[in-house]
């Protein structure tokens, strides 16, 4: 009877260590599945920064290949809205993220946290043939908003003016409406004048004002290509026409620059925080400074 009893008991202990083993390794599964979710992140948005972001996304992954970033554009209103939906870890914007969007973030379980990762000039551009070299402010506003109609008016050619923007989803052309077409001043309501052409990117700007004589533009100055003119500008009268450079936007002498954003939601875990610090290191600062921004780390 005891022989009996000996060898029921023998399959049971195997049947249970085979359990417990079948348990450890569900565990170490899920702790793998867990250390490879928070070591993937995606991040997501303006399209003055993607290829910064691109940049800085390989790099990094060279040093620490256990990380694996996706990166993309879409606009900084596409990069906030997916971090308020809480489809993407970071988020690219080159403006800063409103109240609104900070009150949506909040009613959805989000809490934007603001890191400025670069600073950024936006730069005027014009045909490399039009013989204008500087506007002012108010007249570069002047010409958005459709008051100024021909290049004649301003000392140039006898020529129509086409001008040339990002879409509305993009921070450049939130940034360049608020502070250049309303001159900072929050109580204006004027707009882009109605037949100003809208461009998807960076680039496409760039590809416009290269073929078309009668082009004006605006784009970020790591974009600025030799085969475009890009003009000095002055803050008002009397004061001095200035061409935009990393000095010039360090010393805010140069009238239309801005700083970089990424955002995250909350605290983030410790494989995102070590990406975010890499790119406010000197390594990562020395990317911004090789695209044509301006490093916040000297």
């Amino acid at each position: 009877m005891r022989r009996k009893r000996y060898f029921l008991f023998v399959p049971l202990l195997i049947l249970l260590l085979f359990a417990t083993g079948c348990t450890s390794s569900n565990n170490q599964n899920e702790n793998n599945s867990q250390a490879f979710s928070e070591s993937y992140f995606e991040n997501k948005g303006s399209d003055t920064m993607v290829n910064l972001a691109l940049y800085w996304a390989e790099r990094y992954q060279e040093i620490h290949p256990e990380v694996r970033i996706s990166v993309t554009g879409g606009g900084s209103g596409t990069g906030i809205s997916s971090l308020i939906n809480k489809t993407v870890d970071l988020a690219n914007a080159s403006r800063g993220i409103k109240a609104e969007e900070i009150s949506n973030a909040n009613e959805n379980g989000v809490e934007p946290v603001e890191y400025v990762v670069a600073r950024d000039a936006i730069a005027v551009i014009v045909h490399p043939d039009n013989p204008i070299n500087k506007l002012t402010l108010q007249q570069i506003s002047d010409i958005y908003t459709g008051k100024l109609e021909n290049w004649r008016e301003l000392g140039g050619d006898d020529r129509p003016i086409v001008r040339l923007s990002r879409e509305t989803n993009s921070g450049t052309h939130v940034y360049f409406l608020e502070e250049v077409i309303r001159l900072g001043n929050s109580e204006d309501k004027a707009i882009f004048s109605a037949n100003t052409l809208l461009l998807p990117s960076s680039e496409g700007i760039i590809a416009e004002v290269r073929e078309n004589p009668n082009a004006i533009g605006y784009d970020g100055l790591g974009y600025i290509t030799e085969d475009v003119k890009v003009v000095s500008i002055s803050k008002g009268e009397g004061s001095d026409y200035i061409y935009p450079t990393l000095e010039t936007v360090n010393d805010n002498s140069y009238a239309i620059s801005r700083n970089l954003y990424i955002y995250s939601d909350g605290k983030p875990n410790e494989y995102v925080k070590a990406y975010l610090d890499w790119i406010l290191s000197s390594e990562g600062q020395e990317i911004v400074k090789e695209l044509g921004f301006i490093p916040v780390q000297n």
